[in-house]
């Protein structure tokens, strides 16, 4: 089974998907993705689907849900690089992706996750 790496940059964790994402691939990913937002104490993370021609309900449920886990672990979300042909798909599969954040590509992806960013230092100095 193919692991998509995770790589840190900063306090975001990028993930590029280049391969075809079967069940165990996903699963693995959200575990793997969990578990590196906690052991870095990344704010944000980014799925790069640049590669990904073809999408299906189950792509779908899968960046809804790493979403929910990462703001469940105090990470915003951000998929960059959607083709047209994606979101056209995603749309007429009636698939919202609530909680989850685009941009068209990686750098305007970390430049609105730097957007979102809260100093805990202030709040916590308050």
């Amino acid at each position: 089974m193919d692991r998509v790496p995770v790589l840190k940059l900063g306090d975001i964790l990028i993930v590029s998907i280049q391969i075809d994402l079967q069940d165990q691939s996903v699963l693995a990913l959200q575990e793997d993705l969990a578990d590196k937002v906690v052991a870095t104490g990344a704010r944000g993370v980014i799925i790069d689907i640049t590669a990904v021609e073809i999408v299906d309900s189950f792509i779908g449920r899968m960046l809804a849900t790493i979403a929910a886990i990462s703001r469940m672990l105090d990470a915003e979300t951000v998929v960059v690089g959607m083709r047209p042909a994606v979101a056209i798909t995603l749309v007429e599969l009636g698939l919202s992706l609530g909680g989850v954040r685009t941009a068209l590509n990686l750098e305007k992806g970390v430049a609105l996750l730097k957007h979102l960013e809260t100093p805990r230092t202030t709040t916590a100095a308050r």
